[in-house]
């Protein structure tokens, strides 16, 4: 057992967490061998993420205040946080695939940008092209309006260009 020095302590450093991750995706688990349970910390890093176990009532005290409190109230069983503070459709992605091959590991709820989402949600945010893509299809967007006013301007001045020197070739401009 834990005293009670080491408990608010922990709390504390939960509570930090929580405040500071706008993702976090709580999970159950069950019956996870120590080599899966470092195949899924290992995926979770990758995806710029952390994975902890938690206990549950020094969890629902460390979410008092932060937008986590909600999803942390009635958690009960075995219970894991995965938060990130980067991209929520990597982490997402990563434990999804490892649910997969996984099933004893679970979601219950979720947490993306600051806002409670259910189960399912998780799964279709899985779904999504990675951050790093939809901002290059955002700026793709933006640009495509500008590129093509540039190519008309400049095909404009070309065909000018073409049209003065085939008068200049046939001596059309001399007075």
């Amino acid at each position: 057992m834990k005293k009670r020095g080491d408990k608010e302590k922990d709390v504390q450093a939960l509570h930090q967490v929580l405040e500071q991750s706008r993702n976090v995706f709580v999970t159950g688990f069950n019956k996870l061998t120590v080599a899966q349970d470092y195949e899924l910390r290992k995926a979770v890093r990758g995806a710029g993420g952390t994975y902890q176990v938690i206990k549950n009532t020094l969890a629902a005290k460390a979410a008092e205040g932060t937008p986590a409190e909600g999803i942390l109230k009635n958690v009960s069983g075995m219970t894991a946080l995965a938060c990130t503070t980067g991209d929520p459709v990597a982490l997402a992605k990563a434990l999804i695939e490892y649910a997969k091959a996984n099933p004893s590991l679970t979601f219950r709820a979720g947490l993306v940008e600051g806002r409670a989402v259910a189960v399912a949600a998780v799964e279709s945010l899985a779904s999504l092209p990675p951050r790093a893509e939809v901002l290059a299809r955002l700026l793709y967007v933006i640009q495509a309006p500008a590129t093509r006013l540039a190519q008309a301007v400049s095909g404009v001045g070309s065909n000018l260009t073409m049209v003065i020197d085939q008068g200049c070739q046939q001596d059309k401009f001399s007075a």
